[in-house]
C-alpha cells in the first residue's frame, strides 16, 4: 500500500485525533500491531480503542507510520498553537511551517513574532 493510501486509511479507521496521537508517538518508524491477545504496550501507549482498531485492520503485522505533518499542524494551529510551539512539535523550522500553511492555501500564516510588534506591510 502506499503512503498516501496508507495515511487516508488509518485517518479513516482512527479518525484526525487517532491519526494524530498515533503519528505523535510513532510517525516515520515501522510499528508492529500486535494481534488484539497482545495489545498491552500499545494499549498503553494510544488507548484501548486505538490499539483495537489498528489490530482488527492491520495485526498482526507491520505498518510504517506516517508523520501526517499537515493534519498535525492544522490540529496544533486550532488549539492556538504559534509557528514556533508547531515548529517544535514537528521537528521543523519556522519557515518550514510557514510553507506548510502556504500550500495548504486556505489556513493563515499566524507567526511566533511579538504581538505588541507593529506590522510594516499589509
Amino acid at each position: 500500500m502506499s503512503e498516501r493510501g496508507l495515511t487516508d486509511a488509518l485517518l479513516r479507521i482512527l479518525g484526525p485525533v487517532g491519526l494524530i496521537r498515533l503519528a505523535e508517538r510513532h510517525g516515520g518508524t515501522r510499528l508492529y500491531i500486535p494481534t488484539t491477545a497482545e495489545l498491552g504496550k500499545l494499549a498503553d501507549e494510544l488507548g484501548i480503542e486505538i490499539a483495537e482498531k489498528l489490530s482488527r485492520r492491520y495485526g498482526p503485522d507491520y505498518i510504517n507510520v506516517p508523520l501526517v505533518r499537515e493534519l498535525r499542524a492544522r490540529h496544533y494551529r486550532a488549539g492556538g498553537a504559534s509557528n514556533a510551539d508547531i515548529a517544535r512539535k514537528l521537528g521543523l523550522s519556522e519557515s518550514a511551517v510557514n510553507r506548510i500553511f502556504r500550500r495548504m492555501g486556505n489556513v493563515p500564516v499566524k507567526g511566533s513574532g511579538d504581538p505588541r510588534q507593529l506590522k510594516l506591510f499589509g
